[in-house]
């Protein structure tokens, strides 16, 4: 059966058992942030229509929880949400808030093959080694250790990863993780060598080419 969540459009992708800080400043988003906090804390995140108008049935979005939140003194708020089950948008119902309200379906992964343990090793070994990369070159570290499971290490993967908004919205869309990490498969390696290339770059450049060799950072193949 449906059910009624706050809607927050917003070209970001949130992932199931993932975390994603937000800052919320438009007044309506204030508004559904107060009555979340007052009610259950969630909310539906979810791609804006292309037009700005309200989002669209049959748009995906994840269900955020929100797990930390500070308001500052001018009313706008930082908050930590954790993506929990992802949403199908039936309908855009007609509220008297000021932001939207929608009636949703949730829905898990289909039954589908099971990934190789192989392909799994892959995917955390390539992965692993475009974030040591990014780390190198943000000044940054530490990540969550990798999950065992495919599903979960899948949108652990596509959350961490800088792919740009339409790969991301379609790794949320794809309903089995064989297709997930495949598709991961294709697309993160060729971003992992670009990453190490950039480390190594900015390693030497701190050392104004005095720092001997280059650092070594694997790349998974």
């Amino acid at each position: 059966m449906p059910s009624r969540l706050p809607l927050f459009p917003l070209e970001v992708v949130l992932f199931p058992g993932t975390p994603l800080p937000l800052h919320i400043f438009e007044p309506r988003y204030r508004a559904m942030l107060a009555d979340c906090l007052t009610a259950d804390e969630r909310f539906g995140l979810l791609p804006p229509a292309p037009d700005g108008s309200p989002p669209r049935s049959g748009t995906v979005g994840c269900i955020a929880r929100i797990r930390a939140s500070h308001q500052l003194p001018d009313g706008r708020s930082n908050i930590v949400v954790v993506g929990e089950r992802r949403f199908l948008l039936r309908q855009v119902l007609a509220t008297e808030t000021s932001y939207p309200m929608g009636l949703v379906d949730t829905f898990e992964d289909l039954a589908g093959p099971d990934v190789p343990v192989e392909s799994l090793a892959a995917l955390r070994e390539v992965a692993t080694a475009y974030l040591g990369a990014m780390e190198v070159l943000s000044g940054s570290s530490g990540h969550s250790p990798w999950a065992d499971e495919a599903e979960p290490l899948s949108f652990q993967v596509a959350a961490a990863v800088d792919f740009d908004f339409e790969v991301k919205r379609r790794l949320l869309e794809m309903r089995t993780s064989s297709e997930r990490v495949a598709l991961l498969l294709e697309l993160l390696p060729p971003l992992a060598a670009e990453a190490a290339a950039r480390a190594r770059v900015h390693s030497r450049a701190r050392t104004n080419g005095k720092g001997g060799p280059y650092p070594d950072i694997a790349i998974a193949t």
